[in-house]
Parts: structure tokens; sequence; C-alpha cells
């Protein structure tokens, strides 16, 4: 039995901080986990840089309600939980995937939380477990599943390698060449493909 386990920004959405920076006119704010593998440093740095200009998770929701799915995500989405099981796993925050579930159909998807002062200022984050994304891919192949995995970061690479099946989707030239192993994809329906021929073997 297989699961297949999705990354969120990048794969179905685009990338949250990269529209709120663009948004908020604060350039630097566009680094991702493509650019900074430490998710933990990247998120302090992130909230520095909020509490710096003033923003809090008002704003950045505000933001978030305008992002709409990738072109074709949902279509591939709803595809994808009709031929086996799917979680979206994502190191953004409970706050801030809301609004985008509800416009991929409502997917599983298992994140983290941001910790907001009455205030609205992010004063901190919360992750689910440590290593989320191959702790979780781990947890399930314990109780019986085989993952297929896809993300196009840094942190997505130990869930992808962990799996069954594991493939780059829209990732960096960069991470592309150094993990020349893991077959990417640039569009839904190769990456479909890529899935069928696994589930069908």
């Amino acid at each position: 039995m297989y699961i297949t386990c999705l990354d969120l920004e990048g794969v179905l959405v685009p990338e949250i901080w990269i529209a709120f920076a663009e948004e908020s006119g604060i350039p630097e704010l566009k680094k991702t986990t493509r650019d900074e593998p430490d998710y933990d440093k990247l998120m302090r740095w992130r909230i520095g840089v909020l509490k710096e200009h003033g923003l809090g998770l008002k704003e950045i929701q505000e933001t978030i309600a305008k992002i709409d799915p990738l072109p074709g995500a949902r279509e591939f989405l709803d595809e994808l939980r009709s031929i086996c099981q799917v979680i979206i796993i994502s190191d953004t925050f409970t706050q801030f995937a809301t609004p985008l579930m509800e416009k991929l159909g409502w997917p599983t998807i298992f994140c983290n939380s941001l910790e907001v002062a009455p205030d609205g200022e992010i004063t901190g984050f919360k992750m689910r477990i440590e290593q989320s994304k191959l702790t979780t891919v781990k947890a399930l192949q314990s109780i019986g599943y085989d993952t297929i995995a896809s993300g196009d970061s840094y942190n997505d690479l130990a869930m992808i390698q962990a799996s069954k099946a594991g493939f780059l989707f829209r990732s960096t030239d960069k991470i592309k060449a150094d993990y020349p192993e893991l077959p990417a994809y640039e569009t839904y329906d190769e990456l479909m493909a890529a899935i069928k021929k696994v589930l069908a073997s």
C-alpha cells in the first residue's frame, strides 16, 4: 500500500514568503529553504525581519488570501487522491496553510504552528516534530505503508531519499546537479506518470 507525500510550497502553491516579500516590498524575505537548508535558522531570521518592520500574522494572511494554487495543482491533486492516499507534509504553519487547503479541496496536511502574541506579532514557532518530513515518512513506513515522495527544496531531500520512490519537482538547478540520482520533473503530467508507474509496479 502506498501513500504519496508531497511538499506544499513550490509544488502545489507558490512560495508564501516570496509572495509576501513582493507584497511588503522587503526583498530579503524572498529567501526560502531552496537557499537556506537550516529551517530553524531561516525562521528565526524571518521573525526578526518581521519585527524590525512591525509586521505580523495579519499582514501575511492578507497576502495568503490572494494566493491561488499553481496552475493545474488542484486537478493533479484530485487525480492523485483518486488513485492513492496523499498527505501534504510541509514546514509551513496551520495559520498560513488553512486558506490554501480550502482552495486545494481540503487535502490532509501535516505542518507546524506559529506562536502569535495577542497583538498579532509572530513571536516564535513550534515544529510538530524534529525533521518532520523524514520522521513522518518513516512513521508511515513503520505502520505498513510504502511512501512515494516529491518536493523541490533541501528540506524535502530526506523524505525523498527515504521513500520507495522519490522525485524532485520544479527544483533548482543546483539541487538537481547535486543529486543527479533523483529523477526531476517540471510538469504535473510527468510527475503523475512517474507516480502511476510506481503504483503499477
